[in-house]
């Protein structure tokens, strides 16, 4: 199984920046694709952004796109979240999660996942 750790959460003022980090267990973490979802409170898990296994495909929430950044260093199994721009609506906790299937906006696909990490973005 693999272990994720997120890091890298906390409070900022709206129109900055923050990136995650999760830090990823295993020999194989370049063949599984990668995903950050977040949940408010009240709210159901979404998809935020995937990146395949190589780092070369990534994909977005309409949410995200053109603020956040998704990015993988395999030999040093952590994948990254950049977070610019950020609203008070990007206020949730933030998991990591990791996939054996190409990388997807289906949360049953990823099976294993992080702790997450609050990120708190104040108006």
């Amino acid at each position: 199984q693999v272990q994720l750790v997120e890091s890298g959460g906390g409070l900022v003022q709206a129109g900055g920046s923050l990136r995650l980090s999760c830090a990823a267990s295993g020999r194989t973490f370049s063949t599984y694709a990668m995903g950050w979802f977040r949940q408010a409170p009240g709210k159901e898990r979404e998809f935020v952004a995937t990146i395949s296994g190589s780092g070369d495909s990534t994909y977005y929430a309409d949410s995200v796109k053109g603020r956040f950044t998704i990015s993988r260093d395999n030999a040093k199994n952590t994948v990254y979240l950049q977070m610019n721009s950020l609203k008070p609506e990007d206020t949730a906790v933030y998991n990591c999660a990791a996939s054996r299937l190409p990388s997807t906006v289906r949360v049953d696909a990823y099976t294993y996942w992080g702790q997450g990490t609050q990120v708190t973005v104040s108006s």
